[in-house]
């Protein structure tokens, strides 16, 4: 079995859809929800997830819950690990590697973030965006992780006392036999080794070359070229997934990125209902009263069997004065983002509760997470992959539910409309 730990749901998702492909039966969990052994009552997978949803917390925070979940999975039979990253470098790389060592017992780990059919390559060390460098993409105007630094040799340094080395694109071009011994090389003087990454061809050399390691780091994308042993289950295809109702589709934006604001805006071009959650009212004592009114407004449209779509604002000014109304209040950003998904959560809640929603497109990794919380799904299985890194899924547990989570920088502008269709059985 595979043991994973991912820093956000949607992340999870994402590097679960390329081990799907393969036909790996795949299973996501929250990190606290495995606890027990008896708290496993399902098929044992081929790869076994856990998310620790720990981007947003402190360095000290995301190092203990990444150190717990590998000896959990550990616990649990894994053999072969995968620490997954954002494909942005964002987050608490350093201390989660650093966790996720020393959890498994080992001392060197390859970090491959490159992820070129999301548009995200590494050419001597530096990393690039759809041929941006990271400083100066949309990343560097990130609200939490402002990533104003291209070079992943010097951001990794800067949060690890280990030793970081890069191995070259022109030294993986020659082969998988060449990379094998560098590797082997840097193995005794560093404990991670970053490797570009410009093509597919760069990911599928990686997975020839070194398939020996007991742990990869790095983007969802080299998952796809991993071997993985033949699935337990042949038909784990066949998700059981809710009977066919007349309820409409609940999306739901969180994500503040440009491919999300683009999504949205593709849904109001075809006329779908689009509901905006005030962020403002939501730091106010407005704050339930916003909530009854997007639940009164999505609800009888939902019944009526119209897809939905309730998003947060996203113009740069209401983010600047949400920011600075929760600063006046004593909040940090990470804390004014938490609020907001919080308060889409109780909306989604509400929601399936009151118009029967069993299908929801959700688009933001905080969000995503928000909401499975407040719906109490802690488990899911991973189905077929829609857009790149972007599977639906089945929840486990008691709550029958359809699903598709989405990081907010992935997909086209079209993807809410070809989620939906997916949803429905139609794509």
């Amino acid at each position: 079995m595979i043991g994973v730990i991912a820093d956000d749901l949607t992340g999870a998702h994402d590097i679960g859809s390329m081990f799907a492909k393969s036909g790996a039966l795949v299973h996501v969990f929250t990190h606290t929800a495995l606890d027990e052994p008896a708290d496993y009552r399902w098929d044992e997978p081929d790869v076994l997830i856990l998310d620790t949803n720990s981007r947003f917390d402190t360095p000290s925070v995301a190092y203990t819950k990444v150190l717990t979940a590998a000896r959990r999975l550990r616990e649990l039979g894994c053999t072969k690990y995968y620490k997954k990253i954002c494909s942005a470098f964002r987050g608490n790389i350093g201390p989660e590697l650093d966790a996720m060592l020393r959890g498994i017992d080992e001392d060197f780990a390859v970090v491959v973030p490159g992820f070129p059919k999301n548009g995200r390559q590494t050419i001597h060390g530096i990393h690039y965006i759809h041929g941006i460098p990271l400083a100066e993409s949309e990343f560097r105007l990130d609200p939490v992780h402002p990533m104003t630094e291209s070079n992943l040799v010097e951001i990794l340094q800067g949060q690890t006392e280990g030793r970081v080395a890069l191995v070259d694109h022109s030294l993986i071009e020659k082969g998988p036999i060449g990379l094998r011994a560098e590797v082997e090389r840097l193995e005794g003087e560093y404990q991670y080794a970053i490797l570009d990454v410009v093509n597919q061809d760069s990911l599928e050399i990686i997975a020839e070359g070194l398939r020996h390691l007991p742990i990869f780091s790095g983007s969802s994308a080299l998952a796809e070229e991993l071997p993985i042993p033949p699935t337990k289950s042949p038909t784990h295809y066949d998700l059981a997934v809710p009977k066919k109702t007349d309820v409409g589709i609940l999306c739901v934006a969180g994500s503040l990125t440009p491919q999300t604001k683009a999504q949205v805006e593709h849904m109001k071009e075809r006329g779908a209902p689009a509901l905006e959650l005030s962020s403002l009212d939501v730091l106010t004592d407005r704050r339930k009263l916003e909530i009854e009114r997007l639940v009164a407004q999505a609800s009888p449209r939902l019944g009526r069997g119209e897809d939905v779509l309730i998003h947060t604002a996203y113009s740069p000014e209401v983010v600047t004065r949400t920011v600075e109304l929760g600063r006046a209040q004593g909040l940090s950003t990470e804390a004014v983002s938490r609020s907001v998904s919080e308060a889409l959560a109780e909306v989604v809640n509400q929601c399936v509760y009151r118009a029967g929603v069993s299908r929801l497109v959700l688009a933001g990794g905080d969000t995503a997470a928000s909401i499975c919380a407040r719906l109490k799904t802690t488990g899911m299985q991973i189905g077929r992959e829609i857009e790149p890194g972007i599977p639906s899924c089945i929840s486990l547990g008691d709550l029958h539910l359809f699903m598709v989570l989405k990081p907010g920088s992935f997909g086209g502008s079209s993807f809410f409309t070809k989620a939906c269709r997916h949803l429905r059985g139609k794509g």
